[in-house]
């Protein structure tokens, strides 16, 4: 009788996993360290216990996919895309960052992860990121009343 030793047949699921790990652990530990809490029914602190739970699962999740077999094989990763898409997210923080507001982070969000997923019309994807971003800062704000990142653009509303 042969005894089978797991083995990892999908590297990044593995990989993706520990990350999504180390994210519920430090999620978990920062609600730990809350100190708002509620007099009365959830506190702050709840939403981070289910984000911490959500990507717990999500690790479990990619665990299980790396030790399956791989039915498919492997398509070859489009940097350039990845890149746009990074690109599409230092954009958002750094608008946020540095005063630009949500209105201008997610028209970058919107027209950078577009050109990534390999649409050209560049100014239109400008157009309509300002206008969703637009549309959600207004359903935010106004109807919602929570406080989104303001810069410019936002203290005009």
């Amino acid at each position: 009788m042969s005894s089978r030793t797991p083995s990892i047949a999908n590297r990044p699921a593995a990989v993706v996993a520990i990350i999504l790990l180390a994210i519920s652990a430090i999620t978990y530990w920062d609600a730990t360290q809350m100190k708002v809490r509620a007099t009365y029914g959830m506190g702050a602190n709840a939403a981070s216990y289910f984000v911490a739970l959500l990507f717990l699962v999500l690790a479990l999740g990619h665990f299980i996919s790396a030790f399956k077999p791989a039915d498919i094989d492997e398509e070859a990763v489009d940097w350039k895309a990845v890149g746009w898409v990074g690109l599409a997210l230092a954009g958002l923080i750094g608008s946020v960052w540095s005063g630009g507001g949500f209105i201008l982070g997610s028209t970058l969000l919107f027209a950078f992860t577009a050109r990534g997923f390999g649409r050209r019309a560049f100014f239109k994807d400008i157009c309509l990121g300002a206008f969703i971003g637009l549309l959600i800062f207004l359903m935010f704000n106004k109807l919602l009343t929570l406080a989104l990142p303001q810069g410019p653009l936002e203290r005009l509303f």
